[in-house]
């Protein structure tokens, strides 16, 4: 069974200490949900049209997993307190199996 990815890529971040709140919610979420970090705002070199923004991957064991735990209520709540101040371009991604 292909791993499920999430992905996201953040533009723009006006104060990082905003995501606080949101950091403490998504993480337990992710967790309860079965995803493991495998990386986040560590170094970045971009190639042709990429920009070194911070990056954030999360690895599920399935796609379908991926999925149910981002509509999970648990992180529903980490979302609502995500800052306005924060640009953020997410996405589930289904592996090669």
């Amino acid at each position: 069974m292909a791993k499920g990815y999430w992905v996201s890529v953040y533009p723009a971040i006006s104060d990082p200490e905003e995501l606080t709140a949101y950091n403490n919610l998504a993480g337990p979420a992710v967790q309860a949900g079965g995803g493991r970090l495998l990386s986040s705002a560590g170094r970045v070199v971009a190639h042709e049209a990429g920009i070194t923004h911070r990056v954030v991957l999360v690895e599920f064991d399935s796609f379908e997993l991926a999925v149910a735990a981002y509509e999970s209520e648990a992180y529903q709540k980490a979302l609502v307190a995500l800052p306005d101040g924060i640009e953020r371009d997410f996405r589930i991604i289904e592996g090669i199996d």
